[in-house]
Formats: C-alpha cells, sequence, structure tokens
C-alpha cells in the first residue's frame, strides 16, 4: 500500500477544489462518505431496517 502523507493529501484537495469547485466540493465529500458508510455498512451485515429505533426516526422522515 503506498503511503501517503499530508503534503500528497494537500495536493490532492488543491486539485479536486481545481476541478469541482468551492460549491460543490462539500456535496461531494458527503456523498463520498455516505457512501463509504454504506459500503461498510453492508460488508459488516449491519442492516438499519432491522432496528425499531431506526424504523420509527425513517417513518417520520417520510410523513413530512
Amino acid at each position: 500500500m503506498p503511503n501517503i502523507g499530508p503534503m500528497e493529501l494537500v495536493i490532492v484537495l488543491v486539485i479536486a477544489l481545481l476541478i469541482l469547485g468551492p460549491k460543490k466540493l462539500p456535496d461531494v465529500g458527503r456523498s463520498v462518505g455516505r457512501g463509504l458508510r454504506e459500503f461498510k455498512d453492508s460488508v459488516s451485515g449491519r442492516d438499519h431496517d432491522d432496528d425499531p429505533a431506526l424504523e420509527g426516526a425513517a417513518r417520520t422522515r417520510e410523513t413530512v
């Protein structure tokens, strides 16, 4: 696995900022975070649909 240091991360973030622009960058970061979280949950076998506390929250969101 390649060793990625702070300088490389800064370069990648600057390139992303130039390509996407300052308005879209937070949305893209949020989408990537959600995707990674969903992927991690599916790999670990966790399913939020089985949790009754979260089902009630999902129903309230659907009715709003």
